[in-house]
């Protein structure tokens, strides 16, 4: 049994008679077979109606009802017993059909269903058997809710985990980083100073001694006094290159934070971008377009999660569509981000929206790209959790939107929107 079982996977009762036969067929039928809820009447391969085994032994029991029925035709039988039947066609969910069969009035409730498998292919449906399904399902619903709410609180757990490592990692590698970002001006001046201190005496040496001149060679002193601050300013370029990385690992280690506080988005967005910075391959171009934005009262590190995820897929559409157009070298794999303060009903908003040029998402896969557990990835490189926990940021922790625009062959954009008081 799944969520989205239709009725044709029940037990189905097929069992037909011609409504111009004698009454007394339908009684044998009835009295041979103690599980069938009723009988599906047919005339000249036409449907005709349904009797069910209630109504049918409701009429024989009164009075003279058995002399009355059995010798006539089950249609005089019928025209007494007639109530409004319900045909479902057989790939109608077991849900939607037992929601439709409880909306029936209390006398008709107990009449079983009639099922439709082909054009002049009818089949019944004891109505009981359809409940006692949409309870298991209902049972199955149950779990699979309680499951992905232990996904999401373990998803979330693992990210505020990994919120709080990476903070203990970027206050361990602060003071290291600080202290070779701090002295590798002075080294730099130092060198200068012995290199140019080194140039004096030898302008100053009349006679370059033998061992001195063996040295110089050994040494290549001449490539070591060009080199040697090329050597030091690579190495102040990575130093503060490092402070940066650290500098945006601090920014996301907010995962845990209890409260919101006042936040730069940009700052948000630009960290994300350095800790992603390892998987733009094939030259993905980014393009910010930032705009004039006031600090916002948010959870920065869930929203740098927020971040993480949409641009992430980004970058994954992007690969994918540069695999499939190997052979293509005209197009250029581009992320835009934009920024800029909107008016929703009276209010300010702050906008962030996030696009690609990929190949776009098609319309079915959108109407679900915020469930729980749905993923278009293969196993193994999707939880289906990323997008359903964004939405979940954005719109209980935050008030705001998260909003979907994607055209196939065109590209994907995500729009965020967060009130600004």
């Amino acid at each position: 049994m799944r969520l989205d079982s239709t009725i044709e996977e029940l037990r189905l009762y097929d069992f037909h008679l011609d409504s111009t036969r004698p009454g007394g067929e339908l009684v044998k039928a009835f009295s041979e077979n103690k599980l069938l809820p009723g009988v599906v009447l047919m005339e000249r391969g036409d449907l005709v109606g349904m009797i069910s085994r209630r109504r049918c032994l409701e009429h024989l029991s009164r009075p003279y009802g058995v002399e009355l029925f059995s010798r006539r035709s089950i249609k005089t039988l019928y025209q007494f017993a007639k109530t409004d039947m319900l045909i479902f066609p057989a790939n109608t969910l077991i849900v939607m059909a037992a929601r439709r069969s409880l909306q029936r009035s209390p006398e008709l409730l107990d009449e079983p269903i009639v099922v439709q498998l082909a054009p002049k292919t009818y089949r019944l449906l004891d109505v009981h058997q359809l409940l006692v399904a949409q309870a298991r399902i209902h049972e199955l619903a149950t779990k699979t809710i309680q499951e992905q709410n232990r996904a999401q609180l373990i998803q979330t757990e693992k990210m505020a985990s990994l919120g709080r490592m990476v903070a203990e990692v970027a206050h361990e590698m602060k003071n290291p980083v600080n202290c070779i970002g701090g002295n590798i001006g002075f080294l730099l001046n130092y060198c200068q100073d012995l290199m140019g201190l080194a140039s004096d005496y030898e302008a100053e040496l009349t006679e370059k001694q033998d061992f001195i001149a063996a040295t110089r060679e050994k040494i290549d002193f001449d490539f070591l006094q060009a080199d040697l601050p090329k050597v030091l300013l690579a190495i102040q370029t990575a130093a503060e290159r490092l402070h940066q990385i650290v500098g945006g690992m601090r920014n996301f280690s907010h995962m845990d934070e209890k409260a919101a506080k006042p936040a730069d988005l940009h700052a948000c967005i630009d960290s994300t971008l350095l800790i992603l910075e390892g998987q733009l391959k094939y030259g993905i171009e980014v393009v910010k377009n930032y705009g004039q934005l006031p600090e916002i009262n948010c959870y920065s590190g869930q929203l740098s999660q927020v971040f993480m995820n949409i641009i992430g897929n980004a970058i994954d559409a992007l690969n994918e569509h540069q695999e499939a157009l190997a052979e293509s070298n005209q197009w250029q794999p581009r992320i835009e981000i934009t920024t800029e303060l909107v008016e929703i009903a009276g209010k300010s908003h702050a906008a962030i929206r996030i696009a690609d040029n990929g190949h776009g998402i098609h319309p079915e896969i959108q109407q679900r790209i915020f469930d729980s557990f749905f993923t278009t990835k293969p196993v193994g490189k999707g939880t289906g959790l990323g997008l359903a926990i964004s939405h979940q940021i954005v719109t209980e922790k935050h008030q705001g939107q998260l909003n979907l625009k994607s055209t196939v062959g065109v590209g994907t954009e995500f729009e965020i929107l967060l009130p600004c008081n």
